[in-house]
């Protein structure tokens, strides 16, 4: 998919591939400053691994219950063991999904315009949508007076 091919993500991005509030995820930006790259004038982007991290946090706080500092501790534990991240797959699920949702809402529109033209075409009922010719404008009675003024005065 070319979703996930990208490489670098907004931050309501991050929020709905989390389903987090945005709040949150400034929250844990704060307490990990290495989430995220403020960009020199623009919003924060998130690369790949952060947004791996994300995940993490997230399945640390919310599935394990333990709290940011535990969640430090915990990532720290994990970086010296080398243990490769079940987060990486994750990511690329979300994204896999978010993908086919918005490929799913085009098809349901584009089979709807289908419908639409189908039934017009085979004349069954008034047509929905109808293209007509606009019409020539006459010159209104505005047009007709002269300028303001050039008027006569009638005494």
């Amino acid at each position: 998919m070319a979703a996930s091919k990208r490489e670098l993500f907004k931050s309501l991005d991050v929020c709905e591939m989390a389903q987090l509030q945005p709040y949150v995820l400034r929250t844990w930006e704060a307490e990990f400053p290495s989430l995220g790259k403020a960009s020199g004038t623009g919003p924060r982007v998130y690369r790949r691994a952060d947004v791996e991290l994300v995940l993490r946090i997230k399945q640390l706080v919310f599935g394990e219950g333990l709290t940011l500092a535990g969640v430090r501790r915990r990532l720290e534990e994990d970086a010296d063991d080398g243990e490769p991240s079940l987060a990486a797959e994750a990511v690329d699920d979300v994204l896999d999904g978010m993908a086919r949702s918005r490929l799913r809402g085009v098809r349901d529109g584009l089979e709807a315009i289908k419908r639409l033209l189908e039934r017009d075409a085979n004349g069954r009922g008034e047509p929905e949508l109808q293209l007509v010719a606009p019409v020539p404008k006459r010159p209104t009675k505005a047009a007709a007076k002269p300028p303001a003024g050039k008027r006569r005065r009638v005494s």
